[in-house]
């Protein structure tokens, strides 16, 4: 009898959750024609498609550019030991050159897509730590703090996100050893884990709910991943196969 309630209380949950899901792109809407990776024409298409939000990557050079790519290393240059001038003239794969991040949001300024910032780790800690400042400046100027939000992998670059971005600001988490209570206590905004960490600890998206946090889970391409998200409640789904998962939603 117990158990029972326990499963409908659950069902329950999960269908006051259903419906609720947002998409986001993971690294852009790249998988169409005329786009690419953490391109400006992957963020336009994310956009046009009606995606939440739009995810893409950024770096910082040794000169202290930052610079949008997901790899430490683009054309075999790492990234963060270059120089700007080594990298300005390379190309993305559809043709459009490698982007800025001031390139990145100025297009954003005039989309709706939430911005989805992935702050990349860096080996040095103190230049990581520029990047951070220099990001939650540009955002600033630019006028996006109302639209974007902080994800990492670093966990000392999660914690100088929650510092220097505006109160209120989502950050999230990325590494997935740390469990909806231990993050509740660093104030972040939720989970965003892998596909792989949630299968194997599905109770974390109740308990992130009950703790009044968010779940994303990426990156989320099969029918059968995108049907779990789904029937789960997570909030937010990153895929590469945004309209696919759209057209699920929609049902």
């Amino acid at each position: 009898m117990i158990m029972r309630k326990v499963l409908l209380m659950a069902m329950l949950a999960m269908a006051l959750t259903a419906g609720a899901q947002e998409v986001i792109c993971h690294r852009g809407y790249w998988d169409t024609d005329g786009s690419a990776q953490n391109s400006i024409r992957s963020l336009v298409k994310a956009d046009s498609i009606g995606a939440w939000g739009s995810e893409f990557d950024v770096w910082m050079t040794a000169d202290g550019v930052l610079v949008v790519n997901h790899d430490e290393t683009f054309n075999d240059v790492v990234i963060e030991t270059a120089k700007w001038k080594q990298l300005k003239n390379m190309r993305l794969e559809n043709g459009e050159p490698l982007p800025t991040l001031d390139h990145m949001l100025e297009c954003g300024k005039q989309l709706k897509t939430r911005l989805i910032l992935e702050m990349k780790p860096h080996t040095s800690k103190e230049q990581e730590l520029e990047a951070v400042r220099k990001i939650v400046k540009m955002v600033k100027q630019k006028g996006l703090e109302e639209r974007i939000e902080y994800i990492t992998f670093s966990y000392a670059g999660m914690k100088n996100l929650k510092e220097m971005a505006p109160a209120g600001t989502p950050v999230y988490y990325l590494n997935g050893e740390l469990s909806p209570a231990q993050l509740a206590e660093l104030e972040v905004a939720g989970i965003d884990y892998s596909i792989g960490v949630m299968r194997e600890h599905p109770q974390w998206i109740d308990e992130a709910h009950e703790l009044g946090m968010k779940v994303n889970v990426w990156t989320v391409n099969s029918d059968r991943d995108m049907d779990w998200c789904i029937n789960y409640g997570v909030d937010f789904i990153t895929t590469n196969a945004p309209e696919r998962l759209q057209q699920k939603l929609a049902r």
